[in-house]
């Protein structure tokens, strides 16, 4: 449904100690890499989904109030090690792995980023 999702930040180096382990729980990997952005994709010479970067206009990178990427799991499991992943590298928790009531099978999690991005990780599949 979408082509990609872009979030900035206002340190690539340091979102990468972040995304590169969290993203590698759902089979993503680094496809894109300079001093300004880095951009996931599921194989290294794959369209990258996920950027990654510093504002364009170089101003600050800020929060979307409102905003939040759902970002699909393929298990239950892949779900918890994304919201694991998140902690151990420098995420917060905006809601621990579990059934959500937007379906029968809705299994999510929340965090934060660093730069105080919100993301979630959606399995929709029974287990």
């Amino acid at each position: 449904m979408f082509s990609y999702i872009t979030l900035g930040t206002n340190d690539v180096a340091r979102a990468r100690t972040f995304y590169d382990p969290v993203m590698a729980t759902l089979g993503h990997v680094p496809a894109h890499l300079d001093e300004s952005e880095v951009g996931y994709a599921e194989t290294a010479d794959g369209p990258c989904r996920i950027w990654i970067n510093r504002p364009y206009d170089d101003k600050a990178a800020t929060v979307g109030n409102g905003s939040m990427p759902a970002l699909i799991a393929k298990t239950r499991a892949e779900v918890d090690a994304f919201h694991a992943a998140a902690l151990a590298h420098g995420g917060t928790d905006e809601g621990s792995p579990g059934l959500r009531p937007y379906g029968p099978h809705f299994y999510s999690c929340y965090v934060r980023d660093p730069d105080g991005n919100k993301l979630s990780a959606v399995c929709e599949t029974p287990e």
